[in-house]
């Protein structure tokens, strides 16, 4: 599977998320305002909804954190010291040109995703011609209308045609009044023209910007739709209210009429455009309702807190959701396996997601065998021999003995790298990791123990192109350490005459808290084959139900030696 492919399919567990978050958010919200409802005049608790629904949507959609921490498990890989392989390890005779082709097509979960991929782009663009052509109605409407006050701010602007007062904006506000306004009620006149000025002085064009481009982010969602309906309600009532605030009933009266005489008069009106304006007719009975018999204005400050509490309750849960939603949509099986010609750099096979690091544990080896022969700190296949001490690492039998590097290799003998690359301290070893271009380059996790389920962290796409480096000698180092170091790694000859050179590794996921299942290991083979001047460098990593009596990374090297005699016959 390609890295678009692993793009689309996050995007649709994204989309699928915005929908769960929108269902919460509103539900919670359609609560609150049965139970209080001067909450619909609120216009802050309707934009923050929909800005936690779209939160909760590019939080879903970001890339997951590549460096997830792990528990260091250390494998005794006896099987590389044996001379010849064992009968188990034998060709299968697998058809790898057959089984890269069936895991070369694309799944049913991509094809979907790209599907959902084409009609959100899809939807997206409507919304956006929408925007446009609305916008482009109303740059007519200006160009043919005349200017009234020139130092009116906003300014205002007449035209003939049967349209309601509109606030256009929010960039360059002016004031679009239709001509028709004046054969109404002056009183009434007036009001109509204060109510769109106050959408003005409150910055409700913002809001309705800001409203509007939430929407279009997440346009599929139903609630989005519902939310910002219910921005708009309340910037009208806002509006109301701030008006008709002091006026004596007369006035209160003459505004409802307006209101009244606004919806005979409008025969036309702008949808999709940045604007204020226009009365409807669901609305309208509850307005003239709510302007002659207005709620407490008390419960107008009780509404803003319950509403705000509300949203930071629905947003904080989607937030909480997160590390579950992470783990959840993180494959159950990663299972990559990347080849490549050393000579070409050509990937000829790619399977699986490739690009996730994680981290190097024992394949780490590798890169300090390098570097200890580099540096002159490992002198041979037998020097030198260090003595176990008291206090060193020793977790396994193995490791409570003299080490030499051929024994620190097959064993993974955590300590014996340790003293490798403490002997070249911290600032040595990162000038080869910078050299090397290795994975992130992080040794934050300290000289001793950065690779180990800490800091460092490498993908095996990194792997195969750190490798290919080794292979081909371009890393700058001596002649030396890549002999010593190819020595240490060699492998059993397959039985179609390709030499194998390769390192294991393994590190046990660990899972968030209140995570429920069998813990997951990382499971690490990489290396080259090489056979009659041709190379090619592979490496495989898995993601899997940790083994209850094996190692990941052995368990992947036997598993991948089987199949790589018939792989590389038809390479």
């Amino acid at each position: 599977m390609s890295a678009l492919d692993q793009l689309a399919i996050r995007f649709l567990f994204a989309s699928a998320g915005c929908l769960a978050a929108g269902l919460a958010v509103w539900g919670a919200a359609w609560l609150a305002r049965r139970a209080l409802p001067a909450l619909n005049t609120q216009r802050s608790t309707w934009l923050l909804g929909q800005a936690a629904i779209a939160a909760t949507f590019l939080l879903l959609l970001a890339p997951p954190a590549q460096q997830a921490p792990m528990h260091p498990v250390f494998e005794v890989d006896v099987s590389a010291a044996a001379a010849s392989l064992p009968a188990a390890l034998a060709p299968t005779g697998v058809d790898a040109g057959v089984a890269d082709s069936i895991a070369g097509q694309r799944s049913w979960l991509a094809w979907l995703a790209w599907a959902w991929v084409s009609i959100y782009a899809s939807g997206l663009a409507w919304m956006l011609i929408r925007l446009w052509h609305g916008q482009r109605i109303v740059g007519r409407l200006l160009r043919c209308g005349a200017p009234q006050d020139h130092s009116a701010h906003p300014a205002v602007i007449e035209v003939d045609a049967p349209i309601p007062p509109m606030l256009v904006g929010p960039f360059k506000p002016r004031l679009l009044l239709p001509r028709g306004l004046r054969d109404i009620d002056p009183l009434q006149r007036e009001l109509i023209v204060a109510h769109e000025l106050m959408h003005w002085r409150r910055g409700d064009l913002w809001w309705l910007t800001l409203g509007a481009t939430l929407q279009a982010l997440c346009w599929f969602n139903p609630a989005m739709r519902l939310l910002r309906d219910k921005l708009t309600w309340a910037q009208e009532l806002g509006c109301d209210r701030d008006v008709l605030r002091g006026r004596p009933p007369l006035e209160r009266r003459a505004y409802a009429a307006a209101l009244v005489a606004q919806l005979r008069m409008q025969h036309q009106v702008v949808h999709g455009a940045l604007a204020f304006g226009g009365v409807s007719p669901d609305t309208l009975a509850a307005r003239v309702e709510l302007i002659r018999a207005p709620g407490p204005a008390r419960h107008a400050a009780w509404a803003r807190g319950v509403g705000l509490a509300i949203l930071a309750l629905a947003f904080g849960g989607n937030l909480a959701l997160q590390p579950a939603l992470a783990w959840s949509s993180h494959p159950t099986k990663l299972d990559c396996t990347l080849m490549i010609d050393a000579a070409s750099g050509a990937r000829l096979v790619e399977q699986g997601d490739c690009a996730v690091r994680a981290t190097p544990a024992s394949t780490f080896n590798i890169a300090v065998s390098l570097v200890g022969y580099d540096a002159g700190i490992l002198v041979d296949a037998h020097t030198p021999a260090l003595p176990f001490k008291a206090g060193y690492t020793d977790w396994l039998p193995a490791w409570r003995a003299t080490t030499d590097p051929t024994s620190w290799i097959r064993n993974s003998t955590v300590w014996y790298a340790q003293q490798v690359t403490s002997r070249l301290g911290l600032e040595g070893l990162q000038s080869y990791m910078g050299r090397f271009d290795y994975g992130n380059q992080d040794l934050s996790g300290g000289v001793a123990d950065a690779w180990i389920g800490s800091s460092l962290q490498i993908s095996a796409q990194e792997q195969a192109a750190f490798l290919r480096k080794v292979v081909n000698r371009e890393l700058g180092l001596s002649p030396h350490a890549y002999d010593m170091t190819a020595t240490l790694l060699r492998l059993p000859t397959l039985s179609n005459g390709w030499d194998v050179y390769a390192k294991t590794g393994t590190a046990v996921l660990e899972q968030p808290a209140g995570a429920q299942g069998p813990s997951r290991s990382y499971g690490w083979f990489v290396g080259w084959a090489s056979k009659e001047g041709r190379t090619i460098v592979f490496a495989r990593l898995i993601l899997d139900r940790q083994h209850p009596e094996r190692a990941a990374g052995p368990l992947l090297k036997e598993a991948f030696l089987r199949e790589l005699p018939s792989r590389l016959d038809v390479l």
